[in-house]
């Protein structure tokens, strides 16, 4: 699998609130307070996860939390619902697409 960062989502607007660091498969990246972590992920990732079965890129579906698509992991193993998590300082996340998956 290779790695790709270009983002899957671009932020066009709300560039005034406050900055939240984490990272995504060891990477250290930014997203805004107040971002689900699947919004956090895709304006700084190509795809949320790796689908389990096929290693087919995934970027949540339903976007309401009814789907399962859109689980991600963090490095301690505790998956996370990805458009219903709000995303917090220092959270370290595993993409399954990454250096650190």
């Amino acid at each position: 699998m290779s790695q790709s960062f270009q983002a899957q989502l671009v932020r066009l607007a709300e560039h005034e609130r406050a900055t939240v660091a984490f990272t995504l498969d060891g990477r250290a990246v930014t997203a805004l307070e107040g971002d689900t972590v699947l919004t956090a992920v895709l304006t700084n990732a190509g795809d949320l996860r790796r689908n389990e079965f096929s290693g087919q890129p995934r970027a949540g579906f339903c976007m309401m939390g009814a789907c399962q698509d859109c689980w991600i992991v963090t490095e301690h193993g505790e998956r996370l619902r990805a458009c219903s998590t709000f995303i917090r300082a220092g959270m370290q996340l595993l993409s399954g697409s990454g250096e650190g998956a």
